[in-house]
C-alpha cells in the first residue's frame, strides 16, 4: 500500500491533516458532488507524511528551527534573507527514493487513465482554509508540468514554499508554530483554460456578504492573472432563490477589460507561462454564455448545499473553476469556505459615512464598505516596500502575496489593476481595510506624500479623493430592534448600494426611480438607440457606437441595462415587494441624455408637460415604452423576480390610466397576470379628488408629497423666487394627505407614501400614521430615526386610544 500518496477518490475533508485543505476539498468534491455531474479534473495528493520524510532525510527540521527564531516581521530584509535560506535548505535536499518512486507511478497511472496531458503541481497546507485562517496564495503552484524532470523540481519547489516570506508572517500572526505546519501536494490533470478562460466564484456577494447571490469573475486564459490582479475580470451576478425556476435569474454583467492572456511557453522547465495582450476584439465581448454563467452558478450552489449539510451550517464558498479549450467543459480546480464575509455578525450594522466632499483624483472597484486616509505612498517596485510607514495609503500597479506584510499596516490600498477577486481585494477584505482595485491612472495621478481619502462607503465606485476628509461611523444592534406596525419602506434608485442598503430593517423598496439607472448606466435617449439614423451630430452617433458597442441590437442594450439594475434591487429585497415606478422624465431632463435633443420637444413649462403617463402612449415615445416593458417582463419572468410591482407616475385622469394599463397589457404585463400588482402615484389633484376611480383601476396608491405640495399650492418647486411657499406642512397639502389615505383605505387599497415629507418632517410622519397610511417609503439615511420615531407615535396612539 502507498505510503505517500492518496488519489482523490481515497480523500475527504477528514483527511485535512494529512492532505491540506485544498486536496481534502478536492477529495470531498470527487466523492460527493462528481457524481451529481460536478465535474473535477482527475489527480493525487502527496501527504504530509511526505514533507516530513523530507525533512528528517535532510536532517533540516534543527535548521529550520533555528533560521525562524527571532523574527521580527516589522524587519522586511530579515525576514526576506531567513525565508530564502529556508527554501534553499528544502531545494537542495533531494526527495527521498521511496517517496519518488511513489510520486513517479502515480503520474504514470494519472497519464494511463487518459490522454497525456501536463498537470498542474499545487500546495496544501495543512494549517490552510481553516476558519480564520484562509489567506489566500501563501504557497506556490506550478502549472503545465511536463515529465519526470519538471515534476520532481516542481515537487522540491511546492515543499520549500512553506517558507515563503508571507507564509512565515501569515503563520507568525496567526500564532501558527512553523514547525507543526507541514505540506501537502495536489498533482492534478491541467485543464486547458490557457485556450479558453478561467476565474473565480463565490457564493455570496463579496462586499456586502449578501447571501442570495453567486458573484462570477472571468478572464481569458489561466486564472492567475484574475487571482493576482493582472487583469480587470468580467463579472456576472446570479440570484441563487430563483435558480432552479427561472430561466434566466442573471442579476448584472460587467464587461471586464481582460487586457492579459496567460498561456503556456512551448518551454518546460523554469517558465511555463507567459501573459500576451489580448486582441480588441475579444476584450469587447464575454467570456462565457448566459448557459455557461448559469451553469457554473448552478455547480456553485451544490457545493455550497453539500459543505453546508455537512458542517451543519450555511457555509458560503470560494471556488476556483477553468474552461477547457478544447472540449469546452467547466471544471472545478478549487473550492474551499469563505470565511470573511460569512463570519461576520450580523447583528450590528456598521456604515461608514463621508461627512464632506472634496475633488476625486481616480476612481475604480471598490473592495468593501469603509473609508480610509493618509498619506499616499506610491510603489512602483516590490524592491521599495520596505520604505512603506505604517498608517499610509499604498498605492500599486498591482499585488502580490509578497506584499502583504506591508499591506496590513496601510490605512487603504489602491490598484491600477484588477478585479473584485484578485489579490488585493481578497487581502483588503481579510484585513478590514478599504481598497479601491481597477483604479486606472492612480500611481500617475496621485502626488506621493499627498493626504488622500479612500472612499468604498458610496457603492460599487470607490473614489480617491484629494486631502484628508471628515468621516464617521455608524453602528447599529439589529437583533433588539422592534418593528413598527406601519410598514417601513425604502426609496432607493441606485443598484449599486441595494445589497448593502437591504441590511437596513426594512419592509421592501415602496420607490425604485428607473431614471437614476437611465441616467447614469444606460445615459443614452432610447429613441436615439432604437433610430440612431435621426441623431444628427455625428459626434454622438460615435458615442452611441460605443456605448452599445456589445449588443448588435441597440434596443437590447436599452432593455438589457435597465433589467440588470431593476433586478439588482429586486433580488436584494426579495422576497419582499419593490415597487418599481416607470420613467417619470421631464422632455427637457431626455433632451439631456445622449441623442436626447433630436426627440424631444421645447416645453416652456416641463414640470407640467410631456411625463409619466402621458408618454407612454404618445406617438413620440410609445417605441421606447415598449423597451420599458420588455424590461420590467425580463425582470419578473426570466430572472424570476415576482416581488416587482409598477407603479405610474403622473397620471393626470382617470381615461389616461385606462389607456397606459392597455399599454401595458399589449407588450405583455397584463395587471393580475403572475401576481402583478400596478399601483399609481397620488400627486396630482385630480388623483385625490377621483381617489374612488383610481382605486377601482388600480392596486393601491403611493403619495407623492413633492408633486401633490406644489400643484395644491401653486409653486413651481424648481423656481427659487417661490421656493419659500413651498410647505408639505401647509393645512391644504395635509388635507389633501388625509382624503388620500383615508379613500384608499374606503377602497380596501394599498396607502404609502414615498415623497420627502415624512424623511424631513416627524410631525407628517405622526399624521400619516394617526391616518393608518399603510406604509412610509423613506430615503435610507433616514430609515433607523424614523423607524425609531413611528414606534413612538404608535405607542402613543395606541395609549390614547386604551
Amino acid at each position: 500500500m502507498a505510503r505517500y500518496i492518496r488519489w482523490f477518490e481515497e480523500i475527504t475533508l477528514d483527511d485535512l491533516g494529512l492532505v491540506g485543505g485544498k486536496n481534502a476539498s478536492l477529495g470531498e468534491m470527487w466523492r460527493s458532488l462528481r457524481p451529481l455531474g460536478v465535474k473535477i479534473p482527475p489527480g493525487f495528493a502527496i501527504t504530509a507524511d511526505a514533507y516530513w520524510s523530507l525533512l528528517d532525510v535532510g536532517g533540516l527540521r534543527a535548521r529550520l528551527t533555528e533560521l525562524m527564531k527571532g523574527l521580527d516581521l516589522r524587519d522586511t530584509d530579515l525576514l526576506a534573507r531567513r525565508a530564502g535560506a529556508a527554501r534553499e535548505l528544502i531545494e537542495k535536499t533531494a526527495l527521498p527514493p521511496a517517496l519518488w518512486d511513489e510520486i513517479r507511478v502515480a503520474y504514470d497511472q494519472l497519464q494511463r487513465n487518459g490522454a497525456p496531458r501536463s498537470v498542474a503541481v499545487r500546495s496544501s497546507a495543512t494549517a490552510e482554509d481553516l476558519p480564520g485562517a484562509s489567506f489566500a496564495g501563501q504557497q506556490e503552484s506550478f502549472l503545465n508540468v511536463t515529465g519526470h524532470d519538471a515534476l520532481r523540481l516542481a515537487c522540491s519547489r511546492c515543499f520549500a514554499s512553506l517558507f515563503t516570506d508571507r507564509a512565515i508572517s501569515y503563520r507568525t500572526e496567526r500564532g501558527f508554530d512553523h514547525m507543526k505546519v507541514a505540506l501537502s501536494i495536489g498533482v492534478q490533470r491541467m485543464v486547458r483554460s490557457d485556450t479558453a478562460c478561467a476565474g473565480v466564484m463565490f457564493t455570496l456577494d463579496t462586499e456586502t456578504g449578501f447571501r442570495d447571490v453567486v458573484l462570477i469573475n472571468a478572464a481569458w486564459g489561466l486564472g492567475e492573472n484574475l487571482v493576482k490582479g493582472s487583469v480587470d475580470p468580467d463579472e456576472f451576478y446570479v440570484f441563487k432563490p430563483t435558480l432552479a425556476s427561472a430561466p434566466r435569474p442573471i442579476l448584472r454583467r460587467r464587461l471586464g477589460l481582460k487586457q492579459l492572456r496567460m498561456i503556456y511557453t512551448d518551454e518546460a522547465g523554469d517558465v511555463a507561462t507567459v501573459n500576451v495582450p489580448v486582441p480588441e476584439e475579444e476584450r469587447g465581448r464575454y467570456t462565457l454564455t448566459d448557459a455557461e454563467v448559469l451553469s457554473l452558478a448552478r455547480t456553485a450552489t451544490a457545493i455550497e448545499g453539500h459543505y453546508s449539510q455537512r458542517a451543519g451550517q450555511p457555509t458560503p464558498m470560494d471556488i476556483e473553476w477553468a474552461k477547457d479549450g478544447p472540449d469546452g467543459e467547466l471544471f472545478i480546480v478549487q473550492a474551499r469556505p469563505e470565511t470573511v464575509e460569512a463570519g461576520r455578525s450580523g447583528e450590528v450594522l456598521e456604515r461608514h459615512l463621508l461627512e464632506e466632499k472634496g475633488e476625486v483624483i481616480v476612481s475604480g472597484t471598490s473592495v468593501g464598505q469603509k473609508i480610509g486616509s493618509g498619506a499616499a505612498r506610491i510603489i512602483r517596485d516590490p524592491a521599495h516596500l520596505a520604505s512603506f510607514v505604517a498608517g499610509e495609503v499604498l498605492v500599486a500597479d498591482t499585488t502580490t502575496p509578497d506584499w502583504e506584510p506591508v499591506m496590513k499596516r496601510s490605512s487603504a490600498i489602491v490598484t491600477e489593476r484588477g478585479g473584485r477577486t484578485c489579490h488585493a481585494a481578497i487581502v483588503a477584505r481579510e484585513l478590514g481595510i478599504p481598497a479601491i482595485v481597477g483604479a486606472t491612472g492612480a500611481t500617475s495621478q496621485i502626488e506621493a506624500g499627498a493626504a488622500v481619502t479612500v472612499c468604498c462607503a458610496e457603492g460599487d465606485v470607490g473614489r480617491v479623493y484629494r486631502g484628508a476628509l471628515a468621516h464617521r461611523v455608524e453602528r447599529v444592534e439589529l437583533g433588539a430592534m422592534e418593528r413598527p406596525r406601519t410598514k417601513i419602506m425604502m426609496n432607493v434608485a441606485d443598484p449599486d448600494r441595494a445589497l448593502s442598503l437591504a441590511a437596513l430593517p426594512n419592509d421592501g423598496v415602496g420607490l425604485a426611480r428607473i431614471e437614476f439607472i437611465i441616467n447614469n448606466t444606460i445615459r443614452a435617449h432610447p429613441m436615439a438607440l432604437l433610430h440612431p439614423e435621426r441623431v444628427l451630430d455625428a459626434g454622438v452617433r460615435a458615442e452611441l457606437d460605443a456605448l452599445t458597442r456589445a449588443y448588435p441590437d441597440r434596443g437590447e442594450f436599452f432593455v438589457d441595462q435597465l433589467a440588470q439594475g431593476v433586478g439588482t434591487i429586486a433580488a436584494a429585497f426579495y422576497p419582499k415587494p419593490v415597487v418599481v415606478r416607470l420613467s417619470d422624465f421631464k422632455s427637457n431632463e431626455y433632451a439631456s441624455l445622449l441623442g436626447g435633443r433630436d426627440f424631444e420637444f421645447h416645453e416652456e413649462n416641463p414640470m407640467i408637460g410631456l411625463r409619466g403617463a402621458s408618454r407612454y402612449t404618445h406617438p413620440s415615445y410609445a417605441e421606447a415604452f415598449a423597451l420599458e416593458c420588455r424590461a420590467m417582463r425580463r425582470v419578473r419572468e426570466d430572472m424570476g423576480l415576482t416581488n416587482v410591482e409598477l407603479m405610474i407616475p403622473f397620471c393626470r385622469r382617470v381615461e389616461e390610466g385606462e389607456r397606459v394599463l392597455a399599454e401595458m397589457a399589449k407588450h405583455g404585463l397584463r395587471r393580475g397576470e403572475l401576481g402583478l400588482k400596478v399601483l399609481v402615484m397620488c400627486e396630482i389633484p385630480n388623483n385625490v379628488v377621483r381617489i374612488d376611480a383610481f382605486c377601482a383601476l388600480f392596486d393601491g396608491i403611493s403619495i407623492g408629497s413633492n408633486d401633490l405640495t406644489q400643484l395644491t399650492l401653486g409653486v413651481d418647486r424648481d423656481s427659487a423666487l417661490v421656493a419659500f411657499e413651498f410647505d408639505e406642512r401647509d393645512p391644504g397639502v395635509l388635507e389633501m394627505l388625509r382624503q388620500a389615505v383615508t379613500g384608499a383605505r374606503r377602497n380596501g387599497r394599498h396607502s404609502a407614501i414615498c415623497g420627502q415629507a415624512p424623511s424631513d418632517h416627524s410631525d407628517v410622519a405622526a399624521f400619516l400614521v394617526s391616518l393608518g397610511i399603510d406604509a412610509l417609503s423613506l430615503n435610507p439615511d433616514s430609515v433607523l430615526q424614523t423607524t425609531l420615531a413611528v414606534l413612538e407615535i404608535e405607542r402613543a396612539q395606541g395609549a390614547r386610544k386604551g
